[in-house]
């Protein structure tokens, strides 16, 4: 039986980074699986990659044919933004183990609809000035800068992973991404051992 690895932490901790170099891990061969959301698009993201984007008549239909695993919205400064995991297809855990980026709320969710001995969470940390730092030079980085949606979603992390949130949901192993190297092999001996 396959498993499905879900990296969870507060934005800028690094997952996008490891999520690629897992992903890119020929030895692991993890399959992803891609989330959808109604976001809109950011420069150097590609449609199919790290997400499927759609509008919210495509997420309302998806729900109307009972395909939404597990679905979450923010209430952003430019409007709500919903992401969602859905049962399109990609996810056959007879056959593989996959990967995906995720929250606690889609953890608990995966696990709910899958079974808890299906979901391994990899719950990645950094300390929060390096966090708040990584955050604002990867929003320099944007063509249109959204600081104050960087800000709201760095406030809205202290209560989604509260301690009381990652007890809640029964996260005890916490993996540091100080120096990406030392947390990379941390995480391939934590997936080695589930696989």
């Amino acid at each position: 039986m396959g498993k499905i690895f879900c990296l969870m932490g507060k934005s800028s901790t690094g997952k996008d980074t490891i999520y690629k170099m897992l992903r890119d891990e020929k030895a692991l061969q993890l399959q992803t699986i891609v989330p959808y959301t109604t976001r809109p698009i950011r420069a150097g993201e590609t449609e199919g990659v790290e997400y499927h984007f759609i509008d919210e008549q495509r997420l309302l239909n998806l729900e109307k044919e009972g395909k939404v695993i597990e679905q979450r919205a923010y209430d952003t400064i430019y409007g709500i933004w919903r992401y969602a995991t859905i049962a399109d297809g990609q996810v056959n855990l007879s056959e593989h183990s996959y990967l995906l980026i995720g929250t606690l709320a889609v953890y608990t969710q995966l696990c709910a609809y899958y079974g808890k001995d299906a979901i391994v969470p990899i719950y990645i940390e950094v300390e929060d000035g390096l966090r708040l730092s990584r955050a604002l030079e990867r929003e320099r980085a944007q063509t249109k800068p959204q600081y104050a949606e960087l800000c709201r979603r760095f406030l809205a992390d202290a209560e989604d992973f509260s301690e009381e949130n990652l007890e809640r949901a029964g996260i005890k192993r916490r993996f540091q991404n100080i120096d990406k190297e030392t947390c990379m092999e941390e995480i391939l001996r934590e997936i080695n051992v589930n696989l």
